[in-house]
């Protein structure tokens, strides 16, 4: 296989963060999945891969670059430094000089001599293989962005909704209480699969929260319009008003104007902190169709009001 930088195509110096930038670009460019009219694209993909196998792991990098390691992550045979100048009695690399070196005696074994030279190095190349094995970094699969919009009683008191995504795979998501427009939910495992045998990837679903037909939502309050009956506004009445937990009573003192506001405390949105207020502003409503008594009142109250002024 070539150099892993240069199938990266980044320099020796580049940190880890641009090793994982140049390796998500070139795989996202040849995955099969995307070019599937072009047959090196597999080969390229393969390349990419096996490039970031090495420069994906620290400890695997770290021995690429000191030459321990070939392209293919495989370790590098040196042979044994040292070997014509030690002495009598020295070891270098496991070969024991005593036994074959200068002034060795009869019962010279070759088979022996080739053991002592190459065993320990076999078996050392063989640790060192089987320690990359079990640290190898297979690449997480991507990750998948989806939204879902919930209504506004659905993010104050949570509960469980299903999902179907453009894959075709249906799941049920637990909604937290209290989640807020904009927030992201992360499914974990339920991304893209890795084609490299590592974990799949995850779902992050932006959450957003539907206009309510009734409510407005100010930070932790609530606004609420009502409406109200002339004779309830002028008498007084006691009347429900809808919450996010159900109707409650609500009384309206006498002479009560459009446009006055009344605070339901605690009937807003909760937090950790508690819960926010509803604000209720009345509405009046006139009636459908003219009322000849009303009509006379109306006009007797307009009189008495102009001759005050």
């Amino acid at each position: 296989m070539r150099d892993p930088y240069s199938v990266l195509g980044i320099s020796r110096s580049a940190s880890d963060a641009e090793v994982k930038k140049a390796y998500r670009k070139l795989a996202k460019a040849y995955h099969p999945d995307r070019n599937k009219d072009d047959p090196k694209a597999k080969e390229k993909f393969a390349e990419v891969n096996a490039a970031y196998e090495i420069l994906g792991d620290k400890e695997k990098r770290a021995k690429y670059d000191r030459g321990e390691i070939d392209a293919e992550g495989k370790p590098r045979f040196h042979g044994f430094e040292g070997f014509a100048g030690a002495g009598a009695g020295r070891s270098t690399h496991g070969f024991d000089f005593r036994r074959y070196g200068p002034g060795a005696g009869a019962g010279f074994d070759p088979q022996d001599f080739f053991s002592d030279l190459f065993g320990e190095a076999m078996r050392s190349a063989s640790r060192s293989a089987g320690a990359g094995r079990s640290r190898t970094h297979h690449p997480r699969g991507e990750d998948v962005k989806a939204d879902i919009t919930v209504t506004l009683e659905e993010a104050v008191h949570g509960g469980k909704r299903r999902i179907n995504f453009t894959n075709g795979r249906e799941v049920e998501v637990n909604l937290p209480k209290g989640i807020s427009d904009g927030k992201t939910i992360r499914l974990r495992g339920l991304g893209e699969p890795s084609p490299f045998g590592g974990e799949p990837g995850d779902v992050l679903l932006t959450v957003h929260v539907a206009p309510h037909p009734q409510f407005k939502v100010e930070g932790k309050n609530l606004r609420l319009r009502l409406p109200v009956q002339l004779a309830d506004a002028v008498l007084g009445a006691k009347v429900r008003v809808p919450t996010l937990d159900g109707a409650v009573a609500m009384t309206i003192p006498p002479m009560s104007s459009g446009g006055k506001n009344f605070r339901l405390r605690g009937k807003g949105i909760p937090d950790k902190d508690g819960a926010g207020d509803l604000i209720v502003t009345l509405d009046i409503v006139l009636p459908d169709k003219a009322d000849p008594a009303l009509d006379a009142l109306m006009r007797k109250w307009r009189e008495a009001a102009s001759a005050k002024s």
